[in-house]
């Protein structure tokens, strides 16, 4: 269910905004993001007014949709138009009324026969069509209009655009701008699996006859059980690896730009051309076109050459002087249609590889253009012109958003300016780094200077006056851009209109941390303290308020839980704030309100952050809280604040209704002893939880069902200050509040001050007791996160709700939880004194690998700052060397000055951000180095890594060193050149510098969100869990146009939607959309999560599975085999998700009867579901039948019997003799015994009477493709269930009751139903449509 009310939390928005959901099955994303966001607040926005709400919202939406739907059907009911272009047949041009004209020159300048067009205008009767009007509003232009494609003169401008334009489609089909991330191009290789047979051209490998031809073979590496873990298959290089090469070489001539009197003549420049024969030619490009001139590259003469071939076309040029660019150009294009648009469209926000081969470096016109002129948006061929970012980011959140179609125009603006503007961002980071940007205080120390490139303000992460000296120096200002990127996305996503936010974009690179913001209109020309009207510049010293700010920042208090209060000033007056005292408002040159330095928005995390005098709750003290931390900045995430008040909520609720029922009971016995004994409703000492518990142990679930229902309309009447409410009923909410420690006596309304425990803020004593219950929710929700979240988090992953193949992923299922990383070691902690700590095998090597890897990226972000550029490649491939190679003590290579001046050396030295020292890192040693990981494990996380070397720690931890190298690189921005890496030789070091291909940036950024369309997303999974697959899909189906309305075509959340759609296609029978829309899921997840993503592996088993479905066999299997290769590569073999992924896999080859290998898969798969779900769970079970099923296929019975009996204990204990599972079971058993039977007699008859004996023919049961099919289903956890209508009533109102019951006992369930949860296998897998079992709910 979609809650649809303003407050609305964010983190429901952002809940699979970072990756969210999308590593889970349909199940789980129903499961997920059923859970309704709470309403804060009125205690009458209870439950059921949240779902009229809805319902009402929902309402609401589908009017505003109106015209989306008739944009639909007009765009059904668009046109065709005749094109007639110069030098070409005429052609047909479906068009839509809603495009514009310039969308049609878009497809002319795509298509492979107009391409090379860019100078045109298009004209119907002779009149020139507008760019930007819309294809309706065109007077005359109908079904069967004749367009003419007419070239047009050009300008310098344009000459720009048209060699550009030119040189991307010669550069179409070459990866390199991938490889170095640039231009948002990133690698995808799903079609070298594929080889372009999917969907409807794919019907080549069908079912019969051309079965045997299928090669099944997996490489060695894919077995179950290899050792080896090869590097080079993660980026495959195909045969056409290499473009074709029209042209040696072109570029701009050093005779630009023309002299007066050529210009006089219509020279716009000079280009300069080698052509595959190696012909050196110059080209003039002209008002009228281009034509080759007479220069050399020593003698300039702009005459035209004879013949001059003058064309319009820089294209139709070359073509005439070069037969190979004609040959090859042609070919080229034909190759670039041909490729999927997902391969060539860019992604919203870089993607960055960490293994490239090595590319060749070619010469390229246009790249060394862009290198010298600062190239900023898209307005590359305006040199100079920058664009106002501050004015954009702020204009496009100034737009309107009544209804819909507005609301998608500004998200849409909103999203594209945020883009572009993290692009420029980024780009502006790195040259600051690098030093290619002048400082604005160029005379102060390096470390303090401030930069201003592109209207972008940068400053280092550094403690340059002593700011944060209280808080942990330079440690706290690293940690700060962070809390305020959180900050700025927190209140972004309110968006209270009138409040402004700065853009903000956190980069790592190279060692440093640049923070880059939008600048306020006016800021760079006042003093700070004249500026800020609102907050504190010197935290908490001075501190000033203003009317205005407050009004904005009360609207925002309430869906962040931060409380009004009052501070006192310098002169010890009370200066009212609604946020922390360090954000500061600023009234802009622009007249609008910003506000800044967001870094406490929310509350500090009491576990690290130790205060005299101050007790935690004993859950903390026994895990070792409260612990000193390097900064005093530690925060608690907004989701752990968010799960905190929706506890509270339902403990509130609880205690109300149990207070309820007994004054109903106590009126009955006509004694009314007083409330409060039986309550519980002391102060909020945490007597809140206890009589939770005292409650979900009372079994009178309907009863207090029926007193939630009076509570509910009691906290509404009260709320609406009803007279007629009587004074015990309010007297029950009085008390249920108190035992919350809600801030309102009448309504259940927790917040936070987040200045609590600020050091240097200071409170009025009349306030004291406000201040010791703020500092007592403080405690609550620290003990919150360690007694409740972390526990569930582990449930989470022993159910395998949570299934996390890398540090990125169990990073991201942490936060969705609220916890931060800093308590991974906690996470360990529990994970090692756990009772399934077998089961949670996979976690306790993931949270080891990231302690390992977070502490050694700590070390090498000092480790780069002391390098200077020239030597940097020599110290990133002696760092990795240090810590992944066996080799015991690698020498670092000092750049040698490969070019010494002859003239004595310069006596200053460049200035440097980093130590004076530029060669100390040449003597770090893995032992120093290892040393340095565990004292950082140690100090940081407060957990012992007992290993001195990388190889006793990949012994003691069964870690991988693969794994380890990927993660460094992706955590710190390291490309390494692919090739095989022996980390185990003992006699030379596993990398050389020329191993080491670029450092990257890491860029943390805001992400807007498409709220319209997550809502559709949400309401369309909701529908979907309660089996309503229409209705889901078509809402589904909107969340998707709505989606690409906003994003474009290329986003994370477009994937999980895509695959989403093509699950519901597959079990509503449409195979062939289904692999459609998969394959588009699959390419995105690769262009916009990476290639080894865990997200992506996911995609291309769920795509294996559709192209088994529509016949294509060996397709499936490649697919299945990479994506276990990835796996492997990622994480190693023992993994949960690999038992599923060999099950896959050898049902596969069961089906194309090779069974020796099936069955290597199928064993694997058993030993993996015995370890992580329990030798007696029905996983095991099914892997059981499995392997009988190949045992029978090979005629080995007694194997068969063997598996199918363990199978069948398994079914008769869980479910009893008469499950059907069970007696399907039994009857199998029952056939293969007869089978066993009748081989044992044709033996005996072999025996006695050798050649003679009269054999009976054996049937041995070569498998059924349906029925392979059917097992694939079975375990990926889709069934098909034919439902009637009356069937579907009676399970909508089941789903119903069910919602009521589980949001009121939610604490009840957790404890209840630990038994029930991992239980699920063909039997639970009836769910997959209905998901509702309440344990998974309750997730």
């Amino acid at each position: 269910m979609v809650s649809k009310t303003d407050e609305t939390c964010p983190a429901a928005a952002e809940d699979t905004g970072e990756g969210g959901e999308r590593g889970c099955d349909i199940k789980r994303e129903a499961a997920h993001s059923s859970g309704m966001p709470l309403v804060n607040g009125d205690s009458g926005h209870s439950h059921t007014e949240a779902e009229d709400h809805n319902e009402k919202g929902e309402g609401e939406t589908r009017a505003d949709d109106g015209n989306d739907q008739e944009v639909i059907v007009i765009q059904d009911t668009g046109f065709t138009v005749k094109m007639h272009a110069p030098g070409i047949e005429p052609f047909d041009l479906q068009v839509s009324p809603q495009e514009m004209v310039q969308e049609i020159h878009q497809v002319l300048m795509d298509r492979e026969d107009t391409c090379h067009r860019t100078c045109f205008s298009l004209q119907l009767e002779g009149n020139v069509l507008d760019n930007f009007s819309e294809l309706k509003s065109i007077e005359g232009l109908q079904e069967g209009s004749n367009l003419k494609v007419v070239e047009e003169p050009y300008t310098v401008r344009e000459a720009r655009i048209h060699v550009r334009h030119i040189r991307d489609l010669l550069k179409s089909l070459d990866p390199s701008d991938s490889y170095n991330g640039v231009d948002c191009n990133s690698l995808s290789f799903l079609s070298t699996f594929t080889e372009g047979d999917l969907g409807e051209n794919g019907k080549r490998k069908r079912k019969g006859s051309e079965l045997e031809q299928i090669d099944c073979t997996p490489p060695e590496h894919i077995l179950p059980g290899s050792k080896e873990r090869p590097l080079l298959i993660l980026q495959p290089q195909t045969k056409d690896a290499k473009p074709l090469q029209c042209l040696k070489v072109l570029t701009m001539s050093g005779w630009n730009p023309p002299p007066g009197n050529r210009k006089m003549h219509g020279d716009l420049m000079y280009l300069y051309v080698v052509t595959a024969e190696d012909r050196h030619v110059s080209i003039t490009a002209s008002t009228r076109g281009f034509y080759t001139n007479q220069s050399t590259t020593y003698s300039f003469n702009p005459k035209p050459a004879n013949p001059s071939f003058l064309s319009h076309s820089l294209v139709e040029l070359l073509s005439q002087i070069s037969p190979t660019f004609k040959k090859n150009f042609a070919a080229l294009q034909k190759k670039r249609v041909q490729r999927h648009p997902f391969e060539r469209i860019a992604t919203p926000f870089q993607v960055y590889s960490w293994t490239a081969p090595a590319v060749e470096h070619a010469m390229d016109c246009v790249r060394a253009e862009d290198a010298y002129t600062s190239r900023l948006g898209y307005e590359e061929h305006i040199p100079g012109q920058t664009r106002d970012w501050n004015e954009e980011l702020q204009t496009t959140r100034e737009l309107p958003r009544k209804n819909l179609p507005d609301r998608l125009l500004r998200e849409r603006a909103i999203f594209k300016v945020h883009s572009d503007f993290a692009a420029a961002a980024t780009r502006g980071a790195m040259a600051v780094i690098d030093g290619n940007v002048m400082a604005i205080n160029p005379g102060e120390e390096t470390k303090m200077q401030m930069f201003i490139w592109n209207n972008i303000f940068f400053s280092l992460g550094f403690d340059v006056r002593d700011h944060y000296k209280d808080l942990g120096g330079d440690n706290a200002a690293y940690v700060a851009p962070t809390n305020d990127l959180n900050g700025v996305r927190a209140y972004n996503a309110v968006d209270v209109e009138g409040l402004y936010t700065l853009g903000t974009v956190v980069v790592d690179y190279r060692g440093y941390r640049v923070t880059a913001q939008s600048i306020i209109p006016g800021i760079l020309e006042r003093e700070q303290e004249q500026s800020v009207i609102y907050g504190s510049i010197d935290f908490g010293k001075t501190v000033v308020s203003h009317p205005k700010y407050l009004e904005l920042l009360e609207k925002t208090a309430r869906p962040l839980k931060i409380q009004k209060h009052n501070v006192l000033n310098d002169k010890s007056e009370e200066v009212e704030l609604c946020s922390s005292v360090e954000c500061k408002g600023i009234i802009g040159n622009d007249s609008r309100h910003y506000i800044l330095d967001l870094l406490r928005t929310f509350p500090p995390d009491l576990n690290f952050l130790p205060v005299e005098g101050e007790e935690l709750p004993e859950e903390c003290t026994n895990m070792g809280f409260p612990k000193e931390h390097r900064h005093r900045l530690s925060c608690l995430r907004q989701e752990l604040i968010e799960a905190f008040v929706e506890h509270r909520y339902i403990v509130f609720m609880k205690l109300a209704a149990l207070q309820l029922m007994q004054q109903k009971a106590n009126k009955q016995e006509k004694e009314c002893p007083a409330v409060t004994e039986n309550g519980g409703s002391s102060p909020a000492d945490g007597n809140a939880t206890e009589s939770s518990k005292a409650l979900s142990e009372d079994g009178k679930a309907e009863g207090t069902l029926c007193g939630l229902d009076q509570t509910t309309n009691l906290a509404e009447s009260i709320a609406s200050e009803d007279e007629t409410v009587d004074p015990k009923s309010k007297e029950v909410i009085l008390n249920a509040c108190k035992a919350v420690g809600s801030i309102s006596s009448t309504s259940f309304d927790i917040r936070f001050n987040p200045d609590i425990f600020s050091p240097g803020v200071r409170f009025h004593d009349n306030s004291c007791d406000e201040v010791e219950k703020q500092k007592q929710l403080l405690k609550d929700a620290a003990a919150f996160l360690i007694s409740c979240q972390i526990p569930s988090l582990i449930k989470d992953c022993v159910d395998h709700t949570v299934l996390p193949m890398d540090g990125a992923t169990l990073a991201e299922a942490i936060h969705q939880r609220g916890i931060n990383i800093r308590y991974m070691a906690k996470i360990v902690e529990y994970v090692s004194k756990s009772q399934a700590r077998q089961q949670l095998d996979h976690i306790h090597k993931l949270g080891i690998t990231e302690l390992i890897t977070r502490s050694a990226k700590h070390i090498f972000k000092t480790y780069l700052q002391g390098v200077e550029l020239s030597g940097l490649s020599a110290a990133i491939s002696h760092f990795l060397n240090c810590f992944l190679s066996s080799f015991p003590n690698p020498i670092a290579h000092l750049p040698t000055d490969e070019l010494v001046s002859k003239k004595k050396r310069n006596k200053r030295k460049a200035r440097h951000l980093g130590n004076v020292d530029n060669t100390a890192w040449a003597s770090t040693t893995p032992q120093e180095l290892w040393k340095n990981i565990s004292n950082e494990t140690k100090s940081y996380f407060n957990f012992t890594i007992e290993c001195e070397s990388v190889d006793q720690a990949v012994e003691r931890y069964g870690l991988q060193k693969i794994s380890l190298l990927r993660e460094i690189c992706v955590k710190s921005g390291i490309q390494i050149l692919l090739k095989e890496y022996n980390f185990d030789s003992r006699h030379r070091p596993t990398f050389t510098e020329e191993d080491i291909l670029n450092i990257f940036p890491v860029v943390k950024h805001v992400n807007p969100k498409a709220s319209d369309a997550f809502h559709f997303f949400q309401s369309g999974q909701s529908k979907v869990q309660q089996g309503f697959l229409k209705e889901g899909c078509e809402l589904i189906n909107e969340a998707l146009n709505l989606f690409n309305n906003v994003y474009g075509a290329m986003h994370v959340e477009i994937c999980a939607c895509l695959r989403l759609l093509a699950r519901l296609n597959y079990i509503m029978g449409d195979n062939n959309e289904a692999l459609n829309n998969q394959q588009k899921a699959v390419l995105m997840s690769e262009r916009a999560l990476g290639v080894d993503h865990p997200n992506t592996i996911q995609e291309y088993m769920h795509l294996a599975l559709y192209c088994f479905a529509n016949g294509q066999l060996s397709t499936a299997l490649k697919l299945l085999y990479r994506s276990r290769y990835l796996l492997i590569l990622v994480y190693g073999e023992d993994h949960p998700e690999m038992a599923l992924l060999d099950s896959n896999i050898g049902l596969v080859l069961h089906g194309v009867m090779e069974y020796d290998l099936s069955l290597r898969f199928l064993e694997s798969a058993l030993t993996i579901n015995g370890k992580y779900h329990g030798t007696k769970s029905l996983k095991v079970a099914m892997s059981h039948h499995l392997v009988a099923r190949v045992y029978d296929s090979k005629a080995e019975f007694r194997s068969a019997l063997q598996h199918e009996k363990d199978g069948y204990t398994i079914y008769k204990n869980q479910f009893g003799e008469n499950h059907e599972k069970t007696k399907e079971s039994s009857e199998y058993l029952k056939y293969l015994t007869q089978q066993a039977v009748a081989l044992q007699r044709t033996m005996n008859e072999i025996y006695k009477n050798g050649s003679n004996a009269s054999i009976l023919p054996l049937k041995f049961t070569a498998p059924i493709m349906s029925s392979v099919l059917e097992q694939l289903n079975v375990i990926n956890g889709i069934l098909f269930i034919p439902l009637s209508q009356k069937e579907l009533e009676n399970l909508k109102a089941e789903v119903h009751r069910r919602q009521a019951l589980h949001d009121t006992f939610c604490i009840a369930e957790q404890e209840n139903s630990a038994e029930g949860t991992g239980t699920e296998s063909d039997h639970g897998k009836s769910q997959a449509i209905v998901e509702t079992s309440t344990a998974q709910a309750s997730a």
